[in-house]
C-alpha cells in the first residue's frame, strides 16, 4: 500500500509540473479521480465500474492487471478520456489503480456464532449508503497478533426492536490482541437482501460499540427504484490505507 500511495504523489506531482490538455468538456485529461465503485464482470476478465451515483465507466485505457468478481466494492483511481459513444457508458475512462475493498454480506448473529462474532470497541468515523451498499468507514486498535473480523449482524439475541427499522449491529472481534496501534479501516455491505416488493426504501438502525463501551445508534436510509442521488464527494471519502486482507 505504502508503493501504491508513493505511486499517486508522483502522479500528482507530475501534474502540477506539466502543463494539462483537455477535452472538449474542459476536463483536464491529467485529472486523477478516486471514486468508490462497484465491479461488473463483462465475461473474459472484462469488466466495468458502476459509481454510486449510477454513473457507468469502461476501462478503455490503463496497465493494471485486475481479476473481476461480481458484487465486489473498490476504490477506483482513474481519468476520464471521454463520454462514451454508447448508451451503455457513460465515460471512457484510463485506470491508474484499483484497490479491492472489503465487501460483505450481512449476516445473523445467534447462540452458535456469537462469540467468534465479537463485540470488541470500534470507532465508526462515517457511515452511508451509496448505491446499493453501506460504507462504513472506522478506526480500530491493532497489535499485529492476527486478522480481526468486522461484521454487519441481525442479532437474534437481542429483544429491542425498532418498528419502523431493521436493526443491525456493527461488531468487532480483535481476538484478544493488543490495542498497540490505532488502524483505519473500510468495509461495504450489500445491502440489497434487505429490499422488499410493496416499499422502495427502508429503515436501518445500526449500533456499535464504541471506545468506552458506550453504543451509538446511527440511522441510515437505503433507498432503492428510486433516483439515484449525488456521489459522496471524493473529499469525504478517505483514501485506502491499509489492503482489506492485512489486519482484518
Amino acid at each position: 500500500m505504502k508503493k501504491t500511495v508513493l505511486k499517486i504523489s508522483i502522479l500528482l506531482v507530475g501534474i502540477l509540473l506539466a502543463i494539462p490538455s483537455c477535452d472538449d468538456n474542459g476536463r483536464s485529461l491529467g485529472d486523477i479521480y478516486i471514486s468508490i465503485a462497484t465491479v461488473i464482470p463483462e465475461g473474459e476478465n472484462a469488466y466495468s465500474f458502476l459509481l454510486d451515483n449510477d454513473k457507468r465507466l469502461w476501462p478503455a485505457a490503463g496497465n493494471v492487471r485486475y481479476a473481476p468478481t461480481h458484487n465486489q466494492r473498490v476504490f477506483l483511481n482513474y481519468t476520464i478520456l471521454w463520454e462514451s459513444s454508447g448508451a451503455t457508458y457513460d465515460y471512457d475512462i484510463k485506470v491508474n489503480d484499483i484497490w479491492n475493498i472489503l465487501t460483505k454480506q450481512a449476516i445473523e448473529l445467534n447462540a452458535e456464532n456469537q462469540d467468534s462474532i465479537g463485540n470488541d470497541p470500534v470507532k465508526v468515523k462515517d457511515i452511508w449508503v451509496g448505491g446499493d451498499y453501506l460504507n462504513v468507514s472506522f478506526l480500530f486498535n491493532y497489535g499485529g497478533v492476527r486478522p480481526h473480523l468486522i461484521n454487519l449482524v441481525e442479532n437474534t439475541l437481542s429483544d429491542e426492536t425498532s418498528s419502523d427499522a431493521i436493526d443491525l449491529e456493527f461488531r468487532h472481534n480483535a481476538y484478544q490482541s493488543p490495542q498497540t496501534k490505532l488502524y483505519e479501516g473500510f468495509v461495504c455491505f450489500d445491502l440489497k437482501p434487505f429490499r422488499t416488493d410493496d416499499a422502495d426504501s427502508v429503515n436501518l438502525s445500526i449500533k456499535v460499540k464504541g471506545w468506552n463501551g458506550e453504543t451509538t445508534t446511527y440511522d441510515v436510509v437505503y433507498r432503492y427504484n428510486q433516483p439515484v442521488a449525488e456521489e459522496k464527494t471524493t473529499a469525504r471519502i478517505p483514501t485506502p490505507v491499509i489492503s482489506s486482507n492485512e489486519y482484518y
